[in-house]
């Protein structure tokens, strides 16, 4: 398949596809003229890309998903349900997050920075700046430094 109809079949934009590529994690075949050709495989590890995306794994934590897949195969349903199944934790520490920042959205950001009074009750002489920069107070799932930077589509 050319580039743009591998695109549109996958719902992203070209310049993802070109960028999957230069990460590693598709593979095309170039004709005489230069042009990529994609195997309707690619469009099952584009799905694969984006689901894992979606739970929140780093492009790197993606490449070595797929690193386990024997030769760079497409990933089979019972691939995605032992590398999905990996992932379950993850998700739900995000839930959980989620869930306690929806339960204290009303009052607080994670850091205090919002009320200077309630800060001085909930985070004295700013003793959260030892923990490092940001919202300390929000579960690690939602902090998590390295969130993936995901190419526009």
């Amino acid at each position: 398949m050319a580039i743009g109809e591998t695109a549109g079949r996958a719902g992203m934009a070209t310049s993802a596809l070109r960028f999957y590529e230069s990460e590693g994690l598709i593979r095309s075949e170039r004709t005489e003229g230069g042009q990529r050709r994609y195997a309707r495989e690619v469009l099952r590890r584009l799905a694969f890309i984006r689901a894992a995306q979606n739970v929140g794994l780093t492009l790197d934590e993606i490449r070595a998903a797929m690193a386990a897949l024997p030769a760079g195969r497409t990933p089979t349903p019972a691939d995605w349900s032992r590398l999905s199944a990996a992932w379950r934790t993850r998700l739900d520490e995000q839930i959980e997050g989620l869930m306690a920042l929806r339960d204290g959205l009303s009052s607080c950001i994670g850091c205090g920075c919002l009320s200077l009074r309630t800060c001085r009750l909930m985070n004295p002489g700013d003793e959260l700046a030892a923990a490092g920069p940001g919202a300390n107070r929000l579960p690690s799932a939602l902090r998590r430094p390295g969130r993936p930077g995901r190419p526009a589509d």
